[in-house]
């Protein structure tokens, strides 16, 4: 056996590959449900927090930035250890599905809100004060005025932070959730054979390339209009 078929047995057996692509192909939709959960509800969160923040309620405003602070700092494996291994400490069991989706939706949140709060906190205080002269109410206001315009200057960053925490949803594998990178390492493990992690490599590629394509697309297309 020749340096290329040696190097194609081991890392491309394709007999291994059509062993295995069942198993990795349910870890990938795994992987796209948990990253299109945490997508949807660590953006709306955050879209939250920053609207709560716009208020200018000083309690509730320390209470986000502490929250924002704390989440950011902490990395989001500590999260999801603690509240895997904690929460049932306090009669509150969860799943792994539940627990990924939970911590990585928190620290999507944090950094949305931020990215959300710099859009809004950007915007010169007047464009309030004007949409509020013509009869609209405060949250008229921000949701025809001010956050499309912030919404609109949080893109870039926003868009960044999403592909980074939804490609976290791997430390899934911690807390044994059958995603993507879970079942390839155990392929990989039962075959004795690196193909089913090349395979997952590949299968994340073809699941975040289009995002980060889109994103991109969005930038170019929206923010710069």
């Amino acid at each position: 056996m020749d340096g290329n078929s040696g190097f194609f047995y081991t890392f491309f057996n394709l007999e291994i590959a059509a062993q295995y692509a069942p198993a990795l192909g349910a870890g990938a939709l795994i992987t796209l449900g948990t990253g299109a959960a945490v997508v949807v509800t660590g953006t709306l969160l955050g879209l939250l927090l920053a609207i709560l923040r716009a208020l200018d309620v000083r309690p509730l405003t320390m209470a986000i930035v502490a929250f924002a602070d704390i989440l950011r700092s902490l990395p989001p494996l500590v999260i999801l250890i603690v509240l895997y291994f904690g929460l049932p400490e306090i009669g509150l069991p969860l799943s792994a599905f539940l627990v990924t989706w939970i911590s990585l939706s928190l620290a999507l949140a944090a950094y949305a809100e931020e990215s959300i709060w710099a859009g809004i906190s950007s915007l010169p205080a007047g464009q309030m004060e004007a949409a509020r002269s013509t009869g609209l109410a405060w949250w008229s206001a921000m949701r025809w005025v001010i956050l499309p315009q912030a919404v609109r200057r949080a893109v870039p960053t926003l868009t960044n932070r999403i592909i980074s925490i939804t490609k976290n949803t791997a430390l899934g594998s911690v807390v044994s959730l059958n995603e993507l990178l879970n079942a390839a390492q155990g392929a990989s493990s039962m075959s004795g054979n690196p193909t089913p992690l090349m395979m997952a490599a590949m299968s994340y590629v073809i699941i975040f390339l289009p995002l980060v394509v889109f994103s991109r697309w969005l930038e170019k297309n929206w923010v710069r209009g």
